[in-house]
């Protein structure tokens, strides 16, 4: 039971209790030693004329076999106990601290997770349902009552169960199902915001409507009835097939069958779940696109989506899935999504980086054209200087950075028009969006709410990359309530900024020329102050970085110890090194740049 300052009680359930046990064996040791000590004196005040003990006959007995009930009663013994707990082998832990990583991930399991506010209906019930659990039916009636299949529940049975419970069973046994059909099978007095958070623990949105989870269907430590494939494939496979169908309403089996190389048995029965087949055309998404739900909760869409990021870049590893932005069909011209050629995807390629560049000519050309008009005083001239090709394309770069809205997702392959909930025209210029400041204005509650998730995930982790800082932020956004502020959109330019005004500074790593570190992996950043008395360490190893991109310990050390003027103890140098670094093949690198 924990009770936080705002007001809310959280109860934890126990699974198990842990007894310490103290032990005072030393005293024993301690105790013996001074009686034999008090023994060794007296005996050596006694006088040393003293005749010799008169030897005395020893008489030899040999130990009869022991019963059964005499070992009981041993091995029951206070002597037995205590001998068998004192071989009782030392199990080695490791410590984490207070404000170790580790230690606050475990202590957000004593917290509930869901968003307070909102009533748990689990805990509300009616004063049929209470009359109901405490006066069950007699046996009597309930054998009276015709016996059902045991994988049909009716609809009477289903409501006396909880809503968490109602809402798994009916997407376990429907597989696709609109929210508005949701609603009417669970009932009229039923919470709708309740029904949209319990939904989204059992099923995934795919094109307005929702697909049950993998999870849910294939449970841990099953297996497939065709194949033997174990549950892990078989979701993996599945989540393939539901990714698919949220880039395109057509899915061609084959496809599917190549990159996951699962059994055509196994396939089929994805594609029965959520698709129909159409003669020479493929597999079509069953349902119709649920437009009027994507309008109406704008922030459940925005939510996963990120959790559909997140399982593409898993599917990208383990499928090596290629990274590419397929261009879409027109209307009149929809149908099953095919497999391109190497030379198609070269066309592509060229043709839109031929199309960037004349936008980017077109941009700077205006952009120079509103700085001469702006800055041009009266009787004043300003002499024009050839700018060098570097100069223009930095011009270039900048006028594409701030033109580009941040990318959250790991990886750029998921094709969608929305960045963080903006569209990518208005993620960086326009001065409000649907009547609200955007969030680069500084003292908007957006901006508040960013910089006190950047100053807090620094806190905890003094090194990060552009790319790991996303993820995180990523992870932050899917864990707050619907409705919250920093769904409005949130760019890359404003995060980056966002980090420098935090007291962080930006380190240049040089990469290797061969690296395959992606350019967000490549950017790095690590609080410079942080109010503690490493913070001087931290800084020399920073310095040290921005000029090598891997360095051995004893130079760590000797700069440190160059730099600070004093001897550091090892234990100064493992944290500093803890800190912002990680080991690898006895080199060691700033966190985040290491590639294996």
């Amino acid at each position: 039971m924990q009770l936080r300052s705002t007001g809310e009680l959280h109860l934890t359930p126990l699974h198990g209790i842990l007894q310490l046990r103290p032990s005072f064996s030393y005293l024993d040791k301690a105790d013996a030693k001074h009686r034999e000590r008090e023994a060794a004196n007296e005996a050596g005040d006694s006088s040393q004329d003293e005749a010799e003990e008169d030897v005395k006959q020893i008489t030899v007995r040999f130990s009869r076999p022991e019963s059964e009930q005499a070992r009981q009663r041993r091995v029951q013994s206070y002597e037995f106990l205590q001998k068998k707990h004192a071989e009782e082998p030392w199990v080695h832990l490791h410590y984490h601290g207070l404000r170790d990583s580790r230690s606050e991930h475990e202590r957000q399991y004593l917290l509930c997770q869901g968003s307070s506010g909102v009533e748990n209906t689990e805990l509300v019930k009616s004063p049929s349902e209470y009359l109901m659990m405490l006066m069950p039916p007699s046996q009597e009636e309930e054998k009276d009552k015709p016996v059902a299949p045991s994988n049909v529940l009716s609809m009477a049975q289903l409501r006396t169960l909880p809503l968490a419970d109602q809402i798994k069973i009916l997407m376990k046994n429907v597989k696709v199902m609109p929210f508005a059909n949701l609603m009417s099978l669970l009932g009229p007095s039923v919470d709708s915001v309740a029904v949209l958070r319990g939904i989204q623990k059992v099923a995934m949105l795919v094109q307005g409507n929702w697909v049950v989870k993998s999870d849910i269907l294939y449970p841990k430590d099953s297996s497939s009835p065709h194949s033997g494939v174990p549950a892990e494939v078989l979701c993996r496979g599945r989540d393939f097939v539901m990714w698919k169908f949220t880039q395109s309403r057509w899915v061609v089996r084959k496809e599917v069958a190549a990159v996951t190389k699962l059994c055509a048995e196994d396939v089929k029965d994805f594609l029965e779940h959520m698709a129909v087949v159409r003669i020479n055309k493929g597999w079509e998404f069953i349902l119709p696109c649920d437009g009027e739900f994507i309008k109406k909760h704008p922030d459940v869409v925005q939510r996963q989506h990120m959790l559909w990021t997140g399982i593409q870049a898993k599917l990208e590893k383990v499928y090596n899935l290629v990274k590419e932005t397929m261009p879409k069909k027109p209307d009149g011209q929809s149908g099953p999504a095919g497999l391109v050629s190497g030379d198609q995807r070269v066309q592509v390629a060229k043709t839109k980086a031929q199309q960037n560049h004349a936008f980017l000519e077109r941009e700077l050309q205006r952009r120079k054209e509103q700085m001469r008009a702006s800055t041009v005083l009266p009787g004043v001239q300003i002499k024009e200087e050839p700018l060098s090709e570097e100069g223009e394309e930095e011009d270039e770069q900048e006028a594409e950075d701030e033109e580009e809205p941040m990318d959250t997702s790991p990886s750029g392959g998921l094709n969608s028009r929305l960045a963080n909930g903006l569209p990518a025209g208005r993620a960086a210029g326009g001065d409000s969006f649907n009547g609200h400041p955007l969030p680069g204005c500084a003292g908007t509650p957006v901006a508040q709410e960013l910089r006190a998730f950047v100053e807090a995930t620094f806190q905890r982790q003094f090194v990060l990359t552009l790319s790991e800082l996303k993820r995180l932020f990523n992870l932050h956004l899917a864990s707050l309530p619907p409705g919250h502020t920093l769904f409005s959109g949130i760019s890359d330019r404003m995060l980056q900024d966002t980090v420098l005004a935090a007291g962080c500074k930006q380190i240049l790593v040089p990469f290797p020329p061969q690296t395959a570190a992606s350019p967000d992996e490549q950017k790095v950043f690590a609080l410079w102050e942080s109010g503690d008395m490493s913070d001087q360490h931290r800084q020399v190893l920073l310095e040290i970085f921005s000029k090598n991109y891997r360095v051995r310990r004893n130079m760590i050390q000797s700069r440190l110890t160059q730099e600070c003027g004093e001897d550091l103890s090892k234990q100064e140098v493992d944290k500093v090194l803890k800190d912002c670094c990680v080991s690898y093949g006895g080199m060691w690198y700033l966190k985040g740049t290491v590639q294996s």
